[in-house]
């Protein structure tokens, strides 16, 4: 069972109430002693051994009233035995008080090393109460800090060298041209518009990836028959799939498969799962589009359509990094032949976008499935 900070204090103030009766009950019983000790000297003498038992409970009787009068009592016992309780509970409330609020002393301090920019401190989770979760939910959020600033600056560093390339290739050329002297040939300048429209291209990719992360992509949403724009895509990149002498095929069911999409950014997904697909398998090889209707997943239903391929595979380790931003399975891979990196990305935020989800599953040598998650219109359930 899990203390809370309540009752933590609860049980604090109960051990106290515990100490206090003791501590009452054993004076009483010492000042009681002292008295009947008093009244030994003072009383029993030949007279009182004399008296009859009635006589003798009533000198008693009378001689405690004399000695516990309300003055003395109020006055001296009463007085030393507050103050002592006083003492008592101060001391006990001052030392569970910093007890309690020694966790919170710790969070407060690692949180002044934040705001001074030390991203690396961590507090220690010592109890499972509020302040254990505090702490944890602190250094959850510390660890996601971190990511982040470490993504921020791979992505300024990605970011220039993406656009260092087509930069220096331009400045590099015309440098040439400008200290020969001679006019620029037709098809240089040919070059250099293709230099600058891959510029281009990557800027607004960059832009438009950034509205999607940032929640902020505008969708123009309208029912898709999503069999008929599957065929449609297929056929506009299967020719670069015979040119790299691969087979394509998509497999569909005979009714229609309605979603409600932004029909270009829904184009944009699977054009980028399709060019990677070709890219990765080896001549020979074969590339599968299948879509499914009303698969359910999460108490949803979806269309689900997956891009297989008998490519070169993934490895398991790097599954997870898919969809980041310039990542290159293949780190060897040139980036003039290996495109920007961001076109996984973008379909993962595109989808997200719509409400959906991508899943992949890969082996190497022997090929990946994309399978991208739109959420079926209501009006076809």
């Amino acid at each position: 069972m899990t203390l809370t900070v309540r009752m933590k204090i609860f049980a604090c103030m109960v051990l106290l109430m515990f100490i206090v009766s003791i501590t009452f009950s054993l004076t009483t019983q010492v000042y009681t002693g002292s008295l009947f000790d008093q009244f030994q000297k003072d009383q029993i003498d030949a007279n009182y051994l004399r008296a009859t038992p009635e006589e003798q409970l009533e000198i008693l009787k009378s001689y405690f009233l004399d000695k516990m009068n309300l003055n003395a009592l109020l006055n001296v016992t009463h007085g030393v035995r507050l103050l002592f309780f006083v003492t008592i509970g101060l001391f006990f409330s001052f030392w569970i008080s910093g007890v309690l609020t020694l966790p919170l002393k710790k969070l407060i301090a690692a949180i002044e090393r934040v705001s001074h920019g030390d991203l690396n401190v961590k507090v220690p989770v010592d109890t499972k109460d509020e302040y254990g979760k505090v702490s944890k939910t602190f250094n959850e959020m510390t660890f996601r800090l971190r990511e982040a600033e470490e993504v921020r600056s791979r992505l300024v560093a990605d970011v220039a060298h993406e656009l260092r390339t087509p930069l220096s290739v331009m400045q590099l050329k015309l440098e040439n041209y400008q200290q020969a002297g001679h006019p620029v040939p037709q098809e240089t300048l040919l070059r250099l518009h293709d230099e600058v429209i891959r510029l281009s291209q990557l800027v607004d990719d960059l832009h438009v990836l950034s509205l999607a992360e940032a929640g902020r992509l505008s969708l123009d949403r309208k029912p898709l028959d999503m069999t008929v724009h599957l065929e449609r895509i297929v056929d506009d990149v299967k020719y670069e799939a015979e040119e790299n002498g691969l087979d394509m095929c998509l497999i569909t069911i005979s009714r229609p498969i309605t979603v409600m999409a932004d029909a270009r950014r829904i184009t944009q997904v699977f054009i980028n799962l399709l060019t990677n697909a070709i890219h990765y398998t080896p001549p020979g090889g074969k590339i599968t589009v299948e879509i499914e209707d009303r698969v359910v997943d999460r108490n949803a239903y979806f269309a689900c359509v997956s891009v297989i391929d008998t490519g070169i595979g993934i490895p398991t380790e790097k599954l997870s990094h898919l969809f980041d931003r310039f990542y290159r399975v293949d780190e060897a891979r040139s980036r003039n032949t290996g495109g920007t990196g961001l076109g996984l990305s973008i379909a993962h935020h595109f989808v997200k976008a719509h409400g959906g989800f991508i899943r992949v599953t890969s082996k190497p040598n022997e090929g990946t499935i994309f399978t991208v998650f739109l959420p079926i219109a209501k009006d076809s359930y």
